[in-house]
């Protein structure tokens, strides 16, 4: 099969396979014993690993936290903000297209006391930063927009909510799970208070979160989601998986830029051959600036079940989240870009990486047209 649902999760790469088998084995320390030389291994491996991540980003070593995925990331940060906050207020502000982990976790906010606005996008996926800052309040506690969809691809103008969430003093938070490796991300040159990240969308292993917290200018402060141990400076309780954690840095440290040109022009093959083939194919969010390895193609009247199923002994693709693959809902992204429901049933994510070759590309084109013309 060919895969084109990296979005989804990434293959994971040789060296950084290599680099985290030995902590399964041989080096299968506790990180936290720090008596005995199996620990003091383990240890050393998490704090270089914490280095390799932090310099990726831009960030202080001791503003990194492992966890077990962005889910857990995003889930610490919201909850633990909105702990720590209250004296200065309740009001939260996301949006629409946030990843359900956001949006669920927002959703128990408000069973919890918390006020949230959720901002539109217009018809490209995009936030407008002006009703962003008109919707911000005295009370406003904390700003949550993701960095890139992970359905569209579509970045948002983080520079400048990061600008005006400064000027108004309130925190920014950004699910980055999407970007990081795809764009670059300075923490030092956008006043960001704190992210998420998962290793295996960047070719890294599964079960290795990342959580970025701001340490000055402001320091951000939160309660533990998970308490027990005082690992992670008393953030995340319970014992490191170093195998993981050893993963997600030299996966952070593997990142190269460069390659992104090609997965665009590959991304670009494929848009620009199916919609030339087919007028009744549209490409979600392709006016604006974009992440180079997503495309969501929305085939008018072909719903995109009956064409997945068309292709799933050849492609790998889907309809969108991994997570609410299985909904027989349409997608709320879609939706909140203002598709109607039948057409947001229509569309289809094909996502790739830097091990997809032009050889698939162009056999993907092939059986996606011949699959489209047997179906309309």
């Amino acid at each position: 099969m060919i895969y084109l649902d990296n979005a989804a999760t990434t293959r994971i790469d040789p060296i950084v396979l290599e680099a985290l088998l030995p902590f399964l084995n041989d080096k299968y320390g506790n990180a936290s014993s720090t008596t005995h030389p199996f620990g003091w291994i383990a240890d050393e491996a998490v704090k270089r690993a914490r280095e390799e991540v932090a310099t990726s980003i831009g960030a202080l070593p001791e503003e990194i936290v492992f966890t077990s995925g962005a889910t857990e990331s995003i889930n610490m940060i919201l909850k633990g903000i909105f702990q720590s906050y209250q004296i200065k207020g309740k009001h939260i502000i996301t949006t629409s297209i946030e990843h359900n982990a956001v949006l669920d976790t927002c959703s128990q906010l408000e069973e919890a006391g918390a006020e949230i606005t959720y901002l539109e996008v217009d018809s490209d996926g995009l936030i407008d930063p002006v009703n962003l800052a008109a919707h911000i309040r005295p009370d406003t506690i904390l700003v949550a927009v993701m960095w890139a969809n992970n359905e569209t691809g579509v970045i948002q103008p983080v520079s400048e909510i990061a600008r005006i969430c400064s000027e108004k003093k309130v925190l920014f938070f950004s699910d980055a799970t999407q970007a990081l490796g795809k764009v670059s991300i300075n923490v030092n040159s956008i006043s960001i208070s704190t992210m998420a990240f998962s290793a295996h969308k960047l070719y890294g292993p599964k079960g290795a979160g990342i959580l970025y917290v701001r340490r000055q200018s402001p320091s951000v402060k939160i309660k533990p989601l998970i308490a027990g141990g005082g690992q992670e400076n008393g953030l995340r309780g319970g014992t490191l998986n170093v195998p993981a954690i050893v993963g997600a840095g030299k996966a952070c440290a593997l990142i190269d830029l460069a390659e992104n040109e090609k997965i665009s022009r590959f991304r670009d093959m494929i848009e620009t051959e199916l919609t030339r083939q087919f007028d009744f194919i549209e490409v979600q969010g392709g006016k604006v600036i974009r992440l180079p390895n997503i495309s969501n193609l929305m085939i008018r009247d072909i719903r995109a079940s009956r064409l997945i199923a068309a292709v799933n002994s050849t492609l790998a693709i889907s309809t969108g989240a991994a997570c609410s693959s299985g909904s027989l809902d349409p997608s709320h992204v879609m939706l909140a870009m203002g598709l109607s429901e039948a057409e947001a049933r229509c569309a289809i994510r094909i996502s790739l990486s830097k091990y997809t070759m032009a050889s698939e590309i162009e056999e993907t084109i092939d059986i996606l047209s011949r699959a489209i013309e047997s179906l309309h």
